[in-house]
C-alpha cells in the first residue's frame, strides 16, 4: 500500500488539549508524506457512553451505534492506521481511551457490521508520554494495545514513548523527538 492510500486516525485520549502526548504524536505525524490522509479526534469531546455488556444479560446482540459513537465507528473503519494517543494513566490507557476500546466490544456484536473482519490488516500504533523516569511503567499500556491488535488481527505498529510531567516537558525529551521522526516509517 502506498503512502497516498494510507489513512491515519489519531485518537487523542488526553483530558488536556495540546498536552505532552498529543505534542509528541503531532511531531511524529509531521513526518508523514503530505499526501497521507490524517484525521484527529479528541475522545474526551465525544462524550462516549459506558459500555454495557448486555449479551450476558440475555438481551442479545448490541444495537448499532448512533450519534458521536457512530462518527467514531465510521472513522475507525475508514482508517488504515489507528494511532492511540493516550498519556499513561495509572499504568494504563486514559479513561477516554478505555471507553473507546470498550466500544469495540459492542461493535463486535452488531449484526452485519463484521467489525473484527473489517479491522483485520489495519495497523494499530501507540503514542504515550509518562511522568516517571522508568519507561517500563508504560508496559501495561503498551501490552493492552498490543494484545488488542493481536485479538483484532491487526498489525502492531509499535509504541512511541516519551517523558514529560509538566506542560511542554516532552519537547526537552530529545530522544523521544528523534524517535518520532522515524516512527511511522
Amino acid at each position: 500500500m502506498s503512502d497516498s492510500e494510507r489513512s491515519f486516525l489519531f485518537l487523542v485520549g488526553s483530558s488536556r488539549a495540546d498536552g505532552n502526548t498529543e505534542t509528541l504524536a503531532r511531531r511524529a505525524a509531521e513526518q508523514l508524506p503530505p499526501t497521507t490522509d490524517r484525521r484527529w479526534l479528541r475522545l474526551g469531546d465525544l462524550a462516549l457512553p459506558l459500555f454495557e455488556d448486555r449479551p450476558h444479560e440475555g438481551e442479545g446482540p448490541c444495537p448499532a451505534s448512533s450519534g458521536l459513537a457512530e462518527t467514531l465507528l465510521e472513522a475507525t473503519l475508514a482508517a488504515t492506521d489507528i494511532v492511540v494517543v493516550s498519556p499513561l494513566d495509572w499504568y494504563s490507557v486514559s479513561t477516554a481511551t478505555k471507553l473507546y476500546l470498550d466500544l469495540w466490544s459492542g461493535w463486535m456484536r452488531v449484526p452485519g457490521l463484521d467489525f473484527l473482519e473489517r479491522m483485520r490488516g489495519k495497523t494499530l500504533w501507540s503514542v504515550t508520554v509518562h511522568g516517571g523516569q522508568d519507561p517500563a511503567t508504560a508496559a501495561p499500556l503498551v501490552g493492552t494495545l498490543r494484545h488488542t491488535a493481536d485479538y483484532a488481527g491487526m498489525r502492531w505498529g509499535g509504541a512511541l514513548l516519551g517523558y514529560g510531567s509538566g506542560p511542554g516537558d516532552v519537547l526537552r525529551d530529545t530522544a523521544a523527538l528523534g524517535r518520532a521522526k522515524a516512527f511511522f516509517s
